[in-house]
């Protein structure tokens, strides 16, 4: 793929994703993007995949910080589920929960 049209793709992905994700209204947000954990989890696997094959010092290099983000993003969207899921518990289930 040519060099122009790889950033032609990721501008036109990254426009389309902002647009999506600006109208999704603020107290569907949360839910949506804790429901699409598995799609973080297919970053990091592709992000290990292209390390796996890096054979210059830049190629790792770009590589490892893709690992290190995709495995942050995942973790992070992990950490709002539980937190989302948190809000939801009566307030007698966590008191009994405590004891």
């Amino acid at each position: 793929m040519d060099g122009f049209v790889a950033l032609y793709v990721f501008m036109l992905a990254a426009f389309t994703g902002y647009e999506i994700i600006g109208r999704v209204p603020v107290i569907l947000h949360t839910p949506l993007m804790s429901g699409s954990n598995f799609i973080h989890g297919i970053v990091l696997v592709g992000a290990m995949i292209a390390l796996g094959h890096a054979t210059t010092p830049l190629e790792t290099a770009i590589g490892f910080i893709g690992v290190l983000l995709g495995a942050g993003n995942a973790a992070g969207g992990y950490v709002a589920t539980a937190r989302m899921l948190e809000m939801f518990k009566s307030s007698t289930s966590a008191v009994r929960g405590k004891h």
